[in-house]
């Protein structure tokens, strides 16, 4: 292949790469923008372009829902529910590993087909479960909740960061007295750290994004930023410029989060793939 045929075909995938990350990346650049108009200029037809910017929708956001309580109980719940999945899917992937049976295949694509089943199923009882544990609208109850829903991807991402470890290094371990937990401790935990890093930032940001449980399950003491944006949805209509603001500011944190956090999570998630 010529030279001049490599350079056509690197520049028509960059040509490419370009165009579907512009087309990703354009409800985002709109709903900036609606963010910074007046209603009647994001509900105008034909849409608007060039207008006059405006902070109210902001600041009433601010005012009306509360943001700063809302992005702190995102925050409390994403964080604390990753690292209390990470806590059980850890051993449990160790045990898959290195300790697995006949059935342990069977156990794992059990435990991700409850990961496909829709959450609406299982609504009711939960919210009696949590209405008679006096629990309902509680970031405990929404942190356990998002914690076992995101366990089964947890285990598997483990699981298969963990089956990239030479299984000598733990019988060698082992054969020096090493318990299970100091092999997991000491041997497992810093040979796949960046995979178990990306396993996280994974399971913060769909923690993050969780909108189902927050908006049925909490209120006014738990609500996060999800429960924000849809409380601009109501009988009133829709207010497109205010929802777009808090839509706006609830999606912020977490892009520059993954915009910061890309490099260990691609990382992570080619752990073990060149060996």
């Amino acid at each position: 292949m010529s030279a001049t045929k490599k350079k056509r075909q690197k520049l028509l995938r960059a040509i490419v790469g370009w165009l579907v990350a512009l087309i990703m990346f354009f409800p985002v650049f709109w709903m900036a923008l609606a963010a910074f108009k007046t209603e009647q200029d994001a509900a105008a037809l034909p849409p608007l372009l060039f207008f006059h910017p405006t902070l109210e929708n902001f600041a009433e956001m601010s005012e009306r829902v509360g943001y700063l309580r809302h992005a702190w109980n995102s925050i409390s719940v994403s964080f604390i529910s990753t690292i209390f999945a990470l806590l059980l899917a850890a051993p449990a992937a160790y045990v898959m590993a290195f300790h697995g049976t006949n059935r342990t295949r069977a156990v794992m694509l059990w435990m991700l087909s409850i990961r496909f089943m829709p959450a609406v199923g299982v609504l009711i009882p939960i919210y009696l479960i949590l209405v008679s544990v006096r629990l309902l609208d509680t970031t405990f109850a929404l942190t356990v909740i998002i914690g076992l829903s995101n366990l089964p991807l947890v285990v598997w991402m483990l699981y298969s960061y963990f089956k990239e470890v030479p299984s000598e290094i733990l019988e060698a371990a082992r054969m020096d007295g090493a318990r299970p937990l100091t092999q997991l401790r000491y041997l497992l935990v810093p040979l796949t750290a960046p995979g178990i890093a990306s396993t996280a930032l994974l399971s913060i940001i769909l923690a993050w994004n969780e909108s189902f449980w927050a908006i049925n399950i909490t209120a006014t003491d738990a609500g996060t930023l999800a429960l924000a944006i849809a409380s601009f949805a109501n009988s009133e209509g829709l207010f497109w410029a205010k929802l777009s603001a808090a839509s706006l500011a609830s999606v912020a944190p977490i892009l520059i989060f993954g915009w910061i956090m890309q490099r260990q999570l691609v990382r992570g998630l080619t752990f073990g793939a060149v060996k």
